[in-house]
This record gives C-alpha cells, sequence and structure tokens, in this order.
C-alpha cells in the first residue's frame, strides 16, 4: 500500500501531466497558425508524450490499488507573440514538471518507498532529456531561426520527428 502522501503526489502529477499536453497542443497551435508545420507537429508529438507520461501514473497508481482522482485541467495562458516564446516557455515548464518530480521522488525516499522511487527513475531520465531537447531547440531558433532558409530547414527538421510510445514498463 502506498503512502497516502506519496500517493496524493503522484496522483496530482496525472493533471499536470495532462496539462503538460494542453500546452504542447495551445504551442502546436501557434506554430500552425504561423504557417510552420514542423514545429507544430514537434509540439504534438510533445502532447501525445505527456499523455502517455499521465496514463503511466494513472496506472501505476491503479496497479497500487489507489483510487485515481481525476481534476479540471487549466487552458494553458502562455502569452505567445514571437516565435521564441513557446520554446522558452516549454523549457520553463520542464523545469516546473523536474521539480515535481523530484518532490515526488523525495517523498518516496522518506518513507523508504523503493518501489516508487524505482518507477519514478525513469521519470527522472525523461526529464533530463526534455530539458536537453527544450534547450537544443531554443539554441537552434537563436542561431538559424532569423534567416528565413534556416527557419525554414529547422521547421523541415522538426517535421521529420515521429512520435514513439514510452519503453516504461509497469
Amino acid at each position: 500500500m502506498l503512502n497516502k502522501k506519496v500517493a496524493a503526489l503522484l496522483n496530482e502529477q496525472i493533471n499536470k501531466e495532462f496539462y503538460s499536453a494542453y500546452l504542447y497542443l495551445d504551442f502546436a497551435n501557434f506554430y500552425a497558425d504561423k504557417g510552420l508545420d514542423g514545429f507544430a507537429n514537434w509540439y504534438q508529438i510533445q502532447a501525445q508524450e505527456e499523455r502517455d507520461h499521465a496514463m503511466l501514473f494513472y496506472q501505476y497508481l491503479h496497479n497500487n490499488n489507489e483510487t485515481v482522482t481525476l481534476e479540471a485541467i487549466s487552458k494553458p495562458d502562455v502569452k505567445m507573440d514571437a516565435l521564441m516564446d513557446p520554446l522558452k516557455a516549454a523549457l520553463a515548464h520542464e523545469e516546473f514538471v523536474t521539480e515535481s518530480i523530484h518532490t515526488i521522488y523525495a517523498a518516496a525516499q522518506k518513507v523508504h518507498d523503493y518501489r516508487t522511487m524505482q518507477f519514478l527513475d525513469w521519470f527522472v531520465k525523461e526529464q533530463g532529456e526534455e530539458e536537453t531537447n527544450a534547450n537544443g531547440l531554443i539554441t537552434k531558433m537563436e542561431l538559424f531561426g532569423s534567416d528565413p532558409k534556416g527557419l525554414y530547414m529547422l521547421d523541415n527538421e522538426l517535421g521529420a520527428r515521429v512520435y514513439s510510445a514510452p519503453s516504461l514498463t509497469l
């Protein structure tokens, strides 16, 4: 049986992951409206990954005989004017999610919940990758985004991304 505080934090994470999906769909809409279908594709795939992350937390709670409580998902409120705005907001958001995962990990560690810590190990690694990717997109946009040909090539690169489901097994 999971510690009640750990279970509550895991349940809250489901909402945070679904919010992340909403946020990234909002970014995809922004870029689609700008005619940058590659950027839109990138964030549509990010949204799918976030939905999958939410479902991993959902399934983990069910596998541990915990009740899942689904809360309302807030509307994204990021102000986006420049092409760089969603990229910077994505990095800030990933840093927020990383901190949230670390909080759950610390709570699990405090009560010696090694199974939850092991479950979270994958997310800790994943968040490192997410922050690296977000930083990389910002760097590429800074380098190439002001040049129309560079932006075109970057958009094509992002458009080539394909979805792959997470390989975490519960």
